[in-house]
């Protein structure tokens, strides 16, 4: 694992383009493999997470085809195999980092029946925990064994399924997820998955674009609350997901947009930003800390809205993140507890149990790194509380291998007074290989 040194700037300046959108692609190539044409996908975001992907479904039996590599992103071409027409591989499939490849994939290669798949990845894949997809997928028939009950390896015994309604207790895009894509292979009418919370909808959005037969709805109610809702998809013979270009990664963008709200003297406008509904809660927070930001929509990609974020350093103020917001901005988190360093007041997150079921525990790894760096921090069972002190001093973090907390560490490094060593800081390659370089670009 390399290190890496960021230095205080005195003002970031310019514009960027947002890379591809790592969601997306997951789902893109998911169901360009699991479809019957060949499907091409313009800006695939080009990460060791996302190579992970296309590598299973190759090893499924599609065909992928890199046609081309440039600024961050890949043309891709995928042969699909069909809905039902996984082959068995000669060994297990390799998921490498991806927590969302695997969780999704497991839904689809439960109903490919008579045929065996082994799923595994890294040490951090091994330690996340996997029953929350699996116990479900049992009740529509699945046969999945898992090392302890609850971690990869997964083996997968292809069944038929039957179709199913599930209750979540927890607001989660991957669990919903999963469960959708399991239910295109059921029988028995449709699937329904009722969460508790609006999460995001890209499969949704992609599935429907494919020719499946998705609805939702959404409860309605005070909107501090939580948007409970009911999403149902029917059983389809095949999928045709048509050639897409991939938007702007809102999660990615975040923290050049961060950046240059917390580091004095900067103006930074970031580009191609995807702008769906479902993932800019982080917006909705900045507006409420009294960020000083302008957003534009310009066009529409894959269904998804794209558009251009301007940032601009100004005083910030503490904010309440509430449950109801967490499923919306459930990776954008961390960088919430990096602004309230900057703002002035507390800045509370409650209801994000989730983040410690992430690549690391984030509530530990993001109290721990904002005090290691001269930060007031406290974490919650379900949060964590950031008292403004005027900024940070600065000092050295772990990544904790995890790429959010290596990047929330260089943006804190060029806004704080002293710099920041980052450990680790190659796990940003998960999700954004070229992010030191995208961010470096900003310091004049």
């Amino acid at each position: 694992m390399s290190d890496a040194r960021f230095e205080p700037a005195s003002g970031l300046r310019g514009e960027l383009r947002a890379p591809p959108d790592k969601s997306i692609s997951h789902r893109a190539a998911l169901l360009g493999g699991f479809g019957t044409r060949t499907t091409r996908i313009s800006r695939y975001l080009d990460s060791a997470d996302t190579r992970s992907t296309l590598g299973a479904v190759e090893a499924l039996g599609a065909r992928v085809d890199i046609l081309a590599a440039e600024q961050g992103g890949l043309e891709v071409e995928i042969a699909g195999f069909g809905l039902r027409g996984a082959a068995e591989p000669s060994g297990p499939i390799d998921v490498g980092n991806a927590g969302t490849l695997i969780r999704l994939i497991v839904g689809l290669l439960a109903g490919q029946e008579g045929r065996r798949f082994t799923l595994d990845g890294d040490e951090s894949i091994r330690r996340r925990p996997m029953g929350r997809v699996t116990r479900p997928l049992t009740r529509m028939g699945a046969k999945i064994l898992a090392t302890d009950e609850d971690h990869a390896p997964l083996i997968v015994g292809g069944q038929q399924l039957q179709a199913a309604e599930h209750r979540l207790t927890v607001a989660s895009a991957q669990v919903k997820s999963c469960l959708l894509l399991a239910g295109l292979l059921a029988t028995d009418g449709p699937t329904t998955v009722r969460e508790p919370a609006e999460t995001r909808d890209h499969t949704e959005r992609m599935l429907r674009a494919a020719g499946a037969r998705v609805s939702v709805a959404r409860e309605s109610g005070v909107p501090t609350d939580p948007a409970p809702g009911v999403i149902a998809v029917e059983p389809v013979d095949e999928l045709e997901l048509p050639d897409l270009s991939v938007p702007g990664d809102p999660s990615s963008a975040a923290f050049h947009i961060v950046a240059g709200l917390i580091t004095g003297g900067s103006d930074v406008r970031v580009r191609g930003v995807g702008l769906n509904p479902t993932r800019i809660g982080l917006l909705g927070i900045l507006n409420r800390m009294g960020a000083n930001i302008e957003i534009s929509e310009d066009s529409h990609e894959a269904g998804e809205a794209v558009g251009s974020v301007r940032a601009r350093s100004g005083s910030l103020r503490g904010a309440r993140v509430v449950p109801a917001e967490v499923a919306l901005t459930i990776d954008e988190l961390p960088l919430v507890g990096l602004l309230g360093c900057f703002a002035e007041g507390e800045t509370v997150v409650t209801g994000a149990e989730e983040l410690r079921h992430k690549e690391s525990d984030r509530i530990a790894g993001v109290v721990d790194a904002l005090r290691a760096m001269g930060g007031e921090a406290e974490a919650l069972e379900d949060g964590f509380v950031v008292t403004g002190r005027g900024g940070l001093r600065g000092g050295t973090i772990d990544s904790r291998g995890d790429h959010r907390l290596a990047m929330l560490g260089a943006v804190a490094g060029l806004a704080s007074r002293e710099g920041v060593v980052i450990e680790g800081f190659d796990a940003a390659g998960v999700s954004y290989p070229g992010f030191e370089t995208d961010l470096r670009s900003l310091v004049g």
